[in-house]
């Protein structure tokens, strides 16, 4: 009989760490063997699963992650780029594989990630869905075939409540696009438009962000010719699909040695 995939589930109170809690209940060959939150938190001492609507599971919420790191375990972090430095820390200091869905990451902290990962295997992705990480690879080969006569914008839309703009998914959509056309996202991007601002230079692309309600994740890209239209969307319909994506990232990442990976690795592409 195979062995289970072990699970420790960092940020398990969140509105994603809830939802990977009962995705692993769905799973077959995965138990969670930790529930993880913030020091102060009202959910700790209390049940994951009834935190989560997962039934009772005999998993106590914890702010302590030490006793957990043990082989044949995977950690998966939905959290803020503080904690989940934190979380990578713990798992490079004992060798634990960890996936990490957290979004936000500034320059020096994607260092650090980096660094980490020379000790133990870690995988970053702004966006567990198998989907989008299709669209990624899709994205890349149109804007090849389509080139500097198609303008790029890219349009998403998030819940009130996310905190970050634009979104990770947003980024890496861009940057799948402008490496296709040898541009720097960084130096061709815009995030919005107001006023006299002129025609549209040639090499822009332009991430707008939409924040409202309980948008679970929609995102829309243009290439915009003259005469056509081409439009790629992809809508999020429920957390369920970054969950089930971020554990099958945890299977694939229990493999491999250390270093530092994406979805486009988990997924041949």
């Amino acid at each position: 009989m195979a062995k289970n995939l072990n699970l420790i589930v960092c940020g398990a109170g969140g509105r994603m760490g809830t939802a990977v809690v009962r995705a692993i209940q769905q799973s077959a060959g995965t138990a969670l063997v930790a529930a993880i939150d913030k020091a102060g938190s009202p959910r700790l001492g209390k049940d994951a699963g009834e935190i989560s609507a997962a039934g009772n599971l005999g998993i106590t919420v914890s702010d302590n992650i030490e006793p957990y790191l043990k082989p044949g375990t995977v950690i998966i972090d939905f959290t803020r780029p503080e904690a989940s430095l934190t979380y990578i820390r713990a798992a490079a200091k004992k060798a634990v594989p960890i996936v990490v869905g957290t979004t936000g990451f500034d320059p020096r902290q994607t260092a650090q990630i980096k660094r980490l990962s020379r000790r133990t295997p870690a995988l970053l992705s702004a966006n567990t869905s198998l989907g989008v990480n299709v669209l990624v690879s899709l994205l890349g080969t149109a804007a090849k075939l389509l080139g500097d006569d198609y303008d790029v914008e890219i349009v998403e839309a998030h819940h009130r409540f996310k905190k970050d703009a634009p979104s990770g998914t947003a980024l890496a959509l861009g940057r799948a696009i402008a490496g296709a056309l040898n541009r720097d996202l960084d130096k061709v991007s815009i995030h919005g438009r107001k006023g006299i601002v002129g025609e549209r230079s040639e090499k822009e692309i332009a991430l707008l962000s939409v924040r409202a309600g309980d948008i679970v994740g929609e995102h829309t890209v243009i290439f915009g010719g003259i005469g056509e239209r081409l439009e790629f969307v992809h809508r999020a319909h429920s957390r369920d699909t970054f969950a089930h994506g971020a554990i099958r990232a945890a299977r694939w990442l229990a493999r491999q040695n250390a270093g530092l990976y994406g979805m486009q690795d988990v997924l041949r592409l």
